[in-house]
């Protein structure tokens, strides 16, 4: 008989009941460091009280009115990322898997108004992971997320990731837009080097072709600053946000310039719930911490001081660990031991990891994290690497 709950989880036999800061508590009192942050999305911690007074206050006074109507949280928060990004206007969805399917509407029809309708094809690379939604698994293009759910949605291009002979080639009168994650996060914490993100920029100015950011993971302040692609000096015309946005609470958005949004007229897109004052109300408050220069270097120098721990922890355990990678606290361990037992022996000692592709275990704690925690978090990874090494 088939469970009450749609079985598509495998999930980890806990029942978390409480959150504070970087921990979680079980039903059972125990208490669990959480190098997760519910996949990087809990970028303030859990029950940060900035966050809990922002949602109280607006829980208050009002939940939802529609978008029929004007929502002064939603203009207030769209203010706030235009100021801090490239861009000049902001749709806001519930989640990541939203924010994608806005994006390839937004590219498509950019082209269509343009008088370019042949112009539909999207570029993407292996390892990428765009959400569940048509666009989201077509975009991927991988078997394990599109198996069984045929037929796809047309017009995404499949390219090695890394392999820039393929994407020159690939590029012809019929491409609308490359999509690329800065950072991978499901691939397995894979970087795409400064120096490719100039290129990729390079590359659309050169042929008219959008360039869209998926920053859902890797961006609010997870790389140290507010976004990846700050890192290398560039910008896109569209890029998706999500998870860390929200700081828990469901909220993501597609940012976009004008010239790039120009296609998407009144009633070319809309959302029951996205926008709505709840999630735009704590939005506020994640960007007023996220985008102080002070929290940001804490996240810089916090994350140089866990890369550093681990490159020891690596170090102690050879044939458990192989390498660290990522960056600022959106880490990933290569390991050569099944990351799948790396992460189950951290749920003996009470410390939460998240397995990801290329036999990876990420590390996505909270932007909160303190250097005790950081230290705590050391000894354990210590103890389950021992234990995986011991069975």
């Amino acid at each position: 008989m088939i469970p009450t709950l749609l079985p598509t989880y495998a999930r980890a036999p806990m029942t978390f009941v409480k959150g504070e800061g970087s921990w979680l508590t079980e039903a059972d009192g125990r208490r669990f460091l959480d190098l997760g942050a519910g996949i990087a999305v809990n970028a303030l911690g859990h029950a940060h009280p900035a966050l809990v007074q922002a949602l109280t206050d607006q829980a208050g006074a009002l939940w939802h009115t529609s978008n029929l109507y004007r929502i002064p949280q939603q203009q207030a928060l769209a203010d706030k990322l235009t100021e801090h990004t490239f861009a000049d206007t902001v749709f806001f969805t519930n989640s990541g898997t939203e924010a994608c399917e806005l994006a390839v509407k937004m590219a498509r029809k950019y082209w269509y108004d343009k008088g370019h309708p042949e112009k539909t094809g999207i570029i993407t690379f292996s390892g990428s992971f765009h959400g569940r939604s048509s666009a989201g698994i077509a975009a991927a293009g991988s078997e394990k997320m599109t198996k069984g759910f045929g037929p796809l949605l047309p017009g995404f291009v499949h390219l090695e990731f890394g392999d820039h002979d393929a994407l020159t080639a690939a590029v012809d009168d019929t491409i609308a837009a490359i999509l690329i994650e800065p950072v991978q996060g499901e691939g397995g914490i894979r970087p795409v080097p400064d120096q490719c993100l100039k290129g990729l920029r390079d590359l659309c100015d050169e042929h008219g072709i959008l360039l869209i950011f998926d920053e859902v993971q890797c961006g609010v302040a997870r790389t140290g600053r507010l976004f990846a692609h700050e890192w290398s000096g560039i910008t896109p015309d569209i890029m998706m946000v999500a998870k860390g946005i929200g700081g828990g609470f469901p909220l993501g958005a597609v940012l976009a310039t004008e010239e790039a949004a120009s296609g998407m007229t009144l009633g070319t897109h809309g959302s029951t719930y996205g926008g709505n004052p709840l999630g735009c109300a704590v939005g506020c408050a994640v960007m007023d911490h996220v985008t102080d220069p002070d929290f940001l270097a804490e996240v810089n120098r916090k994350a140089a001081l866990m890369r550093q721990k681990l490159e020891g922890l690596i170090a102690a355990h050879p044939d458990v660990f192989d390498s660290v990678r990522g960056s600022g606290l959106m880490l990933g361990i290569k390991c050569r031991a099944t990351n799948a037992d790396v992460v189950k022996a951290g749920y003996d000692e009470l410390v939460l990891t998240v397995p990801a592709a290329d036999n990876v275990i990420r590390l996505l704690p909270p932007l909160t994290i303190t250097d005790a925690e950081i230290d705590d978090a050391m000894s354990r990874l210590d103890a389950a690497a021992s234990a995986v090494a011991a069975a």
